[in-house]
């Protein structure tokens, strides 16, 4: 990533714009959950409703603590999984005031496998990052297929190439036992026995 792919990504965040990244799953359309608006921008664009809360990508395994109350499941899914394709729904830390739309007592969590990702998510802080798609299709897989698809909608895009990794399997630990909100390309039959421990 040039100092100037950057600098735009950078300043389109912190104007509260959307923008557009590679992950190690598909292509996300991401913004600055601490700015207000953003997230409403990410709904609209992908027809979404709002009652599903918008995830949020970490740069490293240690940010979780900083954000979300951490379990001993969690602990045992992060240190196994990490970064990966897994994204934990948690109870969020006290003051963490994101806009992420859905229940704003909890905060779903993944740290990804893509280095460019993390070196963006060192320089800005964590970001709100869901699949660049509009709800109910296929993600998208290159940086030119979100371009068309979103046009100026998408202020600026991160081109890593083409991303064509399963999506992540969501689970909360919410309650006592890990619940699978989506199975992705973790088996969630194999991260619950990991959660429940010895």
């Amino acid at each position: 990533m040039s100092r100037s792919e950057l600098g735009a990504l950078e300043e389109a965040l912190a104007a509260g714009n959307v923008v557009a990244v590679p992950t190690d799953t598909v292509y996300g359309l991401a913004v600055d959950p601490r700015l207000p608006g953003g997230v409403d921008r990410v709904f609209a664009l992908k027809e979404r409703p709002e009652q599903f809360q918008l995830p949020v990508l970490i740069a490293d395994p240690t940010g979780l603590l900083d954000l979300a109350e951490a379990t001993a499941a969690a602990q045992r899914l992060v240190s196994r999984y990490w970064p990966g394709p897994l994204t934990l729904v948690l109870p969020r830390r006290s003051g963490v005031a994101f806009d992420l739309g859905g229940d704003s007592a909890t905060i779903g969590l993944r740290c990804p496998a893509s280095s460019l990702l993390r070196q963006l998510l060192r320089t800005t802080g964590p970001l709100g990052v869901t699949s660049a798609n509009r709800h109910g299709e296929p993600p998208l897989h290159t940086a030119d297929e979100v371009r068309e698809h979103f046009g100026a909608g998408v202020v600026a895009v991160l081109d890593g190439g083409r991303c064509d990794g399963r999506p992540s399997t969501v689970i909360s630990l919410t309650g006592p036992d890990a619940k699978c909100l989506r199975e992705g390309a973790l088996s969630f039959a194999e991260l619950a026995a990991i959660a429940a421990g010895p």
